[in-house]
């Protein structure tokens, strides 16, 4: 009988609107598998890593279906809840499943045509593990530095080199060459094992009492001794040891193990251990909830029987944290994983350590500042059941920024959504532009898992669904351990410099404070949302201000890497003595940055130890983690830092707590900017305060008597809340209409004004008065690219999958002008 023809739908990561079928060669009918990786064809002489996402017997129609190359894998990489979960943000966020699948897996995993390998120098090759053609393949990296898979193939005379690729990548022979700029260091443990022929009693007998009658053999014979000690409670067929502990134990030089392992005695065998420090596991370390807290908990389970999200709205330092503690320890006891998100990385590095405190070796850590090699241990250590004979721990908890939504869990029974409120939850760049919070919800739902939502600030939309029934609604009200909320001063910088008492950007009430709190051996926390030494240069004579070439905005000034830098396409040139424009040497610093305020400070206070955390400090793997422990040991007395220090950090030791500038966030030209400006004021002033001592806040404004600064120092959230609704609902905005926002990007400023206008009258055609635009963003040019936006406001009444279509078929209509054919078409749900 002939075999039957099978046709498989793959998923490339590549931004296209359908998938391609291709066919698989007879021989492989059997072992294709949904969700496993096969090397395929696509354009001209190229081939990407794709996934399997249907396997059928239908020949596509107008086009001959290539033959895949080859398959990865002997199993399923991705599980059908990740599908679902794919599928679900390409049609909610309106990009392709090739653009998912691009930011769900580690580079590890994707080999493309461009890939480039180089060779692992920190692992030795044994060549009796290589085949010939592997052999070529680092022959030629010893000699190139690095090889694409176009060029092993043309070193292999072959096709497709993917699987020898492969291989060697298993070996840790080579690695990706974005993983050589981690500087990766693979982590294995040596064992020494018996071989199969000294696994024979009558063998290992015979040969101890060979050498027992030797001189020159003492040293062996003490080191088959010492190893069998060691190895006694291991069972005959496992007997093993770790090899610098047998060295150790036995005194002796490596050369005597060698002599063993060349007498098919002793044997070596490596096996991985985790790239991850385990900071140590001490479950008494698990506090017990105090009576408040454990309301809240039993609330939550109660809530959990009739409501799949709640929100769990508690004050700073209310202890929300045990509460999540108490939450995973029930996950637990029904064997279920969990999965603790967070918005940015820092915040991982004190969290890691408490829960790692509880539950030990079970919680995995995984975000965007571990290597690949990491990045994939956690994904492979998810997809595999506990191997007995493994070093590695098994992950039953994932703490991690919005990237671990995409890990492959299969049993999923809770997510916890630390500072929900967070717009760091929110992708910008590239597609999908998801949102983690959003995502993580919907997610809870494909794996019948309970979500919970933690804030001291809940977004505006978070809080209206908890009160309109939606999600449960659970407060906690008072700080753990009787700690007062902070005293908040607010300063009138207006009145201050009228009266000449500001010093720089520094009120008389705030250094006094900061010298106070040093005097007391206290710490303190100063607040700037804006980073760099200053913002722009000005000439003081025509007001000439350097620009960036590429975008139009002004350059920001760097003083310790001594340059203009752009934040936005990070062009950057050396500062100017002199006015290009007029010729005057009079130039000027506009504004300030944290870099400027950590300057000034050592000016004011020469003898404080002072740090600064922002974007410029923390771009190395290990910074935010140096930052954060050395101000936990109290090696840094004064933190200055943009929006990084507001985000659930805890300090014990901060008395005061200064935001320098509080009216660059409320005067943002942004319908959510107030509900931002409380968010990161209340969340930075929650960082003072201790047992004892009640903490201190000064905030510095020229608008004292805003109404957003009156409710602050009340700590009224609700207040904020109800204003922002009423707004909101006058102005047709979230939660009671839907965004959907339409970026268009041209070089050309006249074809992109064209495109704009023709895309918005289309628009319009259907959509009416719910079309705003098209505007040139704040900043209408980046990257040599002409901005413009279209925003589309939806009731919520609407249908929005059938809006989506009729928005796609108007892009359609408008790309079929050949001179709209290079714009680029950004489309954003749910825009930050």
């Amino acid at each position: 009988m002939p075999k039957e023809t099978i046709f498989i739908d793959v998923i490339v990561p590549l931004a296209l609107p359908q998938l391609f079928t291709y066919r698989v060669p007879h021989e492989w009918n059997s072992y294709v598998r949904r969700g496993q990786r096969v090397v395929v064809p696509f354009g001209k002489n190229k081939l990407y890593t794709g996934i399997v996402y249907r396997i059928h017997h239908v020949a596509p129609h107008d086009y001959e279906a290539k033959y895949i190359e080859t398959i990865l894998d002997d199993f399923s990489l991705i599980n059908d809840y990740q599908f679902e979960l794919w599928q679900w943000i390409a049609s909610y966020y309106m990009c392709s499943m090739g653009e998912v699948m691009q930011a769900a897996l580690p580079s590890g995993f994707k080999l493309s045509s461009t890939s480039k390998f180089i060779l692992n120098h920190h692992t030795q090759i044994n060549h009796q593990q290589i085949s010939d053609k592997e052999y070529l393949l680092i022959e030629a990296m010893e000699k190139r530095n690095s090889i694409t898979i176009d060029e092993a193939a043309e070193i292999l005379q072959i096709k497709n080199p993917h699987r020898y690729i492969k291989s060697l990548l298993e070996k840790e022979y080579i690695l990706i060459e974005e993983e050589i700029k981690e500087k990766i260091k693979p982590r294995t443990v040596s064992y020494v094992e018996l071989t199969e022929f000294s696994l024979n009693e009558k063998n290992l007998e015979h040969f101890v009492n060979e050498i027992s009658l030797k001189k020159n053999s003492v040293k062996q014979q003490n080191l088959i001794l010492t190893f069998l000690k060691l190895s006694d409670h291991f069972t005959q067929e496992r007997k093993k040891v770790r090899k610098e502990d047998l060295l150790a134990e036995a005194s002796i030089q490596e050369s005597t193990l060698n002599t063993l392992i060349k007498k098919n005695i002793l044997k070596i065998r490596k096996s991985e251990v985790s790239r991850f420090d385990f900071n140590g596991y001490s479950p008494e370390s698990n506090k017990e909830l105090n009576e408040e807290q454990n309301e809240a908990y039993q609330k939550i389970l109660n809530l959990f029987e009739t409501k799949n999200a709640v929100l769990l709205h508690g004050v700073t330092s209310s202890g929300k944290t045990e509460i999540y503690i108490k939450l995973i320890e029930q996950a637990l006891q029904q064997n279920k994983q969990v999965l603790y998100l967070l918005p940015e990385i820092a915040l991982t590095t004190q969290i890691i350590n408490r829960l790692e405190q509880v539950f030990g070796k079970s919680v995995g850590v995984y975000h965007s500042k571990f290597n690949e090699s990491q990045r994939v241990e956690v994904w492979n250590n998810l997809m595999r059941a506990k191997d007995d004979n493994s070093e590695m721990p098994h992950f039953k908890v994932i703490l991690g920024v919005r990237s671990a939504l995409f890990l492959p869990f299969d049993n999923l029974g809770l997510i916890i959504v630390d500072e929900e409120h967070d717009s760091s939850y929110k992708q910008n760049e590239p597609a999908p532009r998801y949102n983690g919070r959003d995502t993580a919800l919907f997610m809870g739902g494909i794996h019948r898992a309970k979500v919970l939502l933690g804030s001291a600030t809940p977004a505006v939309e978070t809080y209206f669904n908890a009160t309109t029934g939606k999600y449960g609604l659970v407060t906690l009200n008072n700080r753990f351990g009787g700690v007062k909320m902070p005293q908040i001063d607010i300063v009138d910088t207006k009145a201050a410099k009228a009266n000449k008492s500001m010093k720089t950007h520094f009120s008389k009430d705030l250094l006094s404070a900061i010298e106070e709190a040093l005097q007391n051996k206290e710490q303190v926390i100063l607040f700037q949302n804006r980073r760099g030494f200053a913002p722009m240069l000005q000439c003081n004579t025509c007001h000439w201000t350097p620009m960036c070439k590429n975008c139009d905005v002004s350059l920001t000034f760097h003083k310790s890497l001594n340059l203009l830098r752009c934040h936005y396409c990070g062009y950057s040139t050396v500062p100017i003595d002199v006015c290009k424009a007029c010729g005057s040497d009079e130039i000027v610093m506009i504004g300030f940055g944290t870099e400027k305020v950590e300057d000034e400070l050592a000016v004011f206070f020469p003898l404080a130890r002072i740090a600064r955390m922002d974007l410029d400090t923390t771009r190395s793997r290990f910074s935010y983690k140096q930052i954060i422990n050395d101000f936990e040991d109290r090696k840094v007395d004064i933190l200055v830092g943009t929006q990084m220090v507001t985000k659930g950090l805890d300090f014990s030791h901060v008395s005061l707590v200064g935001i320098i500038n509080a009216d660059s966030m409320m005067n943002f030209p942004d319908f959510r900017a107030h509900e931002r400006a409380f968010q990161l004021m209340a969340q930075v002033s929650g960082r003072a305060g201790r047992k004892n001592k009640q903490g201190k806040v000064i905030i510095q404004t020229a608008q004292p008597n805003h109404f957003l600064l009156f409710n602050l120092i009340k700590m009224n959230y609700l207040n904020v809340f109800e204003q922002q609704l009423k707004d909101r609902q006058l102005y047709k905005y979230p939660p009671y209409y839907r965004l959907i926002k339409i970026t268009l990007k041209h070089k050309e400023k006249h074809i992109l004004d064209y495109a704009a206008n023709t895309l918005a009258n289309l628009f319009k055609q259907k959509f009416g008065s719910r079309i705003l635009g098209p505007e040139f963003p704040t900043i209408g040019r980046i990257n040599n690219y002409y901005l413009k936006n279209i925003l589309i406001k939806l009731e919520k009444e609407l249908p929005l999958s059938a809006s989506k279509i009729d928005i796609l078929s108007n892009i359609s209509q408008m790309r079929k002008t050949s001179e709209f054919r290079q714009v680029r078409i950004l489309i954003d749900v749910d825009p930050s």
